[in-house]
């Protein structure tokens, strides 16, 4: 058999790519995670110290807190939005007057950036600017609606922020599925007399799991690099009773000029997404080789 000739002019141009993967991504987090076990404070330094920086983050309240506030807006977040594009899709799909219109008013949220996103929600929800003093012009003198101002309800401001600019998304995937769905599946149920929740939860959802995936994957990466949303929203605050992991990482690394503490969180960030994704990949190609066999 003739040996195919080498195409060097193919690697010749991956090369920077190659180069960009190698540096700028594996060897910047080879890079951090060697500094989180240095004691470098404003600059970094070679002194290795153990694991004294990882004793250090989990003692502190501040991280503990963040890391809680991340969980609960990743599955609030990701599960309201995922219910509530699907009912959104299954409304559009509907073949509903006006459908072009209103599909771009709900995607709309989605094309703005957070930033925006947050000066938009903290107007809304100042109790001297938005639905509080609103309500209260209406005659309503006793209504309340505080939360972002108190420290156990301030993350839920966030949740709702981000639930009003992730639900377009997960609408737009959903519709996408439930349109290249067979048709002959719907007229059959009807024929059947199959009640439409029963046949939406027991055929059209399986159906549409790729897109739940999707949709999931797209939004825990949100999730997971919370920032902007959380600095114009609350600022972390009251106190930091908003935090989260990203805003800990930057604070610690440009304000408190701690690059130790600031790595070691970064690694701990990176490790933990790790353990969540690397059994959820393991599950899907286990899937997919099944499949085939």
């Amino acid at each position: 058999m003739k040996q195919r000739p080498i195409r060097w002019s193919v690697y010749a141009g991956l090369t920077p790519a190659i180069l960009i993967v190698v540096f700028a991504y594996i060897g910047t987090i080879v890079w951090t995670v060697g500094i989180s076990f240095t004691d470098s404070r404003m600059l970094p330094v070679a002194r290795f110290a153990g694991f004294n920086q990882y004793i250090r983050l989990f003692g502190t309240e501040r991280w503990l807190t963040s890391i809680q506030n991340m969980v609960i807006f990743g599955v609030l977040m990701i599960g309201i939005s995922l219910v509530l594009g699907f009912l959104l899709a299954v409304a559009l799909d509907q073949r509903i007057r006006a459908e072009g219109a209103l599909r771009t008013v709900i995607l709309y949220p989605y094309a703005i950036s957070f930033i925006v996103t947050g000066l938009v929600w903290q107007w809304i929800l100042n109790p001297t600017l938005g639905i509080e003093q609103t309500v209260r012009g209406w005659g309503f003198e006793s209504f309340r609606f505080d939360w972002i101002i108190q420290k156990e309800t301030a993350i839920y401001c966030v949740v709702l922020a981000g639930v009003w600019h992730a639900a377009g998304l997960v609408m737009a995937i959903m519709l996408a599925g439930l349109r290249g769905i067979d048709p002959d599946l719907w007229k059959a149920s009807r024929i059947d007399g199959i009640k439409p929740w029963r046949f939406y939860w027991h055929i059209v959802v399986p159906i549409l799991r790729p897109s739940f995936i999707s949709a999931t994957v797209l939004l825990s990466l949100g999730v997971v690099k919370l920032y902007d949303l959380v600095l114009v929203l609350t600022g972390g605050g009251p106190g930091f009773s908003s935090d989260v992991p990203a805003k800990f990482v930057m604070d610690y690394l440009f304000q408190r000029q701690n690059i130790g503490l600031a790595t070691a969180a970064a690694t701990t960030l990176l490790i933990t997404v790790l353990c969540v994704l690397t059994p959820w990949l393991y599950a899907e190609y286990f899937r997919a080789e099944k499949r085939k066999d």
